[in-house]
């Protein structure tokens, strides 16, 4: 007498198996080290206002306008660490209204581009979360959450 399930299951069963591995490992082939992008001997403060946010994995997004000396305004883009674990730090996508005047200490990119890894976001109300990505080659800084 045969026991388990027939040929056919089996075949299904490891297909999705087979399946369920190649989708959890897309997101990390798509993460990329620190050292890649992004100059640790080159930190930046930028402050600014915020004109776009992407809250999505495997990093966030925001985009500030920064007003250089000359007055110019050069719209700059900076990666955060993956929105699950902004949450886990107490951000919400909420916090980021269109307008908000913000502080974002990071590194800038090799390229020159107005491109930054965030470390850290200053609110106006006093608020200083850590929003890196830890493990990335990042120089490391301990969280500064509330």
């Amino acid at each position: 007498m045969a026991t388990g399930y027939p040929t056919s299951k089996k075949k299904l069963m490891g297909l999705c198996a087979a399946v369920g591995m190649i989708v959890t490992a897309v997101p990390a082939l798509a993460h990329h080290a620190f050292g890649s992008e992004f100059d640790a001997k080159q930190p930046i403060t930028l402050r600014g206002s915020l004109t776009k946010m992407e809250w999505s994995n495997p990093h966030g997004w925001i985009y500030i306008d920064v007003k250089g000396s000359d007055g110019t305004v050069v719209n700059w883009a900076v990666e955060f660490g993956p929105p699950n674990a902004l949450m886990r730090r107490g951000l919400r996508k909420s916090d980021f209204a269109f307008g908000t005047e913000i502080v974002v200490d990071g590194y800038r990119a090799k390229g020159g581009s107005p491109t930054m890894n965030g470390k850290t976001v200053k609110f106006a109300d006093g608020r200083d979360f850590f929003v890196g990505s830890p493990g990335t080659g990042a120089p490391e800084d301990e969280p500064k959450n509330p």
